[in-house]
């Protein structure tokens, strides 16, 4: 009889763990609400990609209600968003902006991230806005490194995957 209640009890216990558990990961395993500048100034399409994918973990995990997530790219890193063919019209190596790297982008932006461009970029490596996946002026900022200081001093957490 002892065995059967030490049985049940364990049995319940594990009930309400796992009720637990499956409430935890729908409201985004209780991390609450978060705000998350990542930062990409490298050309590695490779290296953009996981980062891509990083960020879509993120949203999967805190739930993109939960998320202000801003990608801040400047020098190298507006590769992400430069078309290849437009590359030969810039001061840019490479351009990564193909159609799977553009359907992720549209992917976390239909879930609310959002993209800032540096101006000093766009100077710079002499990059048109309309060289650049879906980019409009929203989207530009004066300097991305000031725009990273600017939202880490507002409470936004830095990564740099």
């Amino acid at each position: 009889m002892k065995f059967l209640k030490t049985l049940s009890a364990s049995i319940l216990a594990g009930a309400v763990l796992l009720g637990v558990s499956s409430l935890s990961i729908a409201d985004g395993h209780g991390y609450g609400k978060q705000k998350v500048v990542y930062h990409v100034n490298y050309y590695d399409a490779k290296r953009q990609t996981g980062a891509l994918r990083n960020i879509q973990n993120h949203i999967n995990a805190t739930g993109a209600e939960n998320l202000d997530l801003r990608v801040v790219m400047h020098g190298n890193g507006l590769s992400l968003l430069l078309e290849p063919d437009q590359v030969a019209n810039t001061k840019m190596k490479s351009g990564s902006a193909n159609d799977d790297m553009t359907a992720r982008i549209a992917n976390l932006k239909n879930q609310g991230v959002t993209f800032k461009i540096c101006a000093n970029t766009l100077k710079g490596r002499k990059v048109e806005l309309d060289y650049l996946y879906d980019a409009d002026e929203s989207d530009i900022v004066p300097s991305g490194v000031a725009e990273i200081a600017h939202l880490q001093g507002q409470g936004f957490a830095y990564l740099r995957p």
